[in-house]
């Protein structure tokens, strides 16, 4: 009889990063806090400080629609974390993969990149952007429940 396979070790802190945390990032951290509730510490930042104050507006509508309210959310860049001691850091951009690389040097830390669409740049009707947008949404569910539901 062989020996199960090593099983991952267990995730304590996720970092999600993108270019402004307006957007992507936060809400993939409300959809893992959703999944995991406090069993995980995470938290999520950016490269540059937001252009403007607050959660983008249209991703704080798509996400009240699964019922994660974003308008507690308070953009915050790599500098301006609390904690930088992550056991997976994933990056959401081509920018904020090559800081999460800088920041996990050294250390025991996973990097993950999910290339993701920037829904900001959809044109069209507000339905249109809204849909760019809930598909941003979705991917990231998808994405989040394959790689946490184990």
């Amino acid at each position: 009889m062989s020996d199960p396979p090593p099983s991952d070790p267990p995730i304590g802190a996720v970092l999600f990063a993108c270019n402004f945390n307006r957007v992507r990032s936060p809400m993939a951290e409300a959809l893992l806090k959703r999944l995991v509730g406090d069993r995980i510490f995470v938290d999520s930042c950016a490269l540059k400080p937001a252009l403007e104050d607050g959660i983008d507006p249209f991703a704080e509508a798509v996400m009240a629609e699964i019922g994660c309210d974003l308008a507690p959310h308070r953009a915050k860049t790599f500098d301006e974390l609390q904690d930088d001691s992550f056991d997976l850091v994933i990056s959401l951009t081509p920018e904020a993969q090559h800081r999460a690389v800088e920041l996990s040097r050294g250390r025991a830390t996973e990097i993950e990149y999910w290339p993701t669409f920037d829904p900001t740049l959809a044109e069209g009707s507000r339905e249109a952007r809204l849909a760019a947008y809930r598909q941003v949404r979705d991917t990231l569910a998808e994405r989040i429940q394959a790689r946490f539901r184990r």
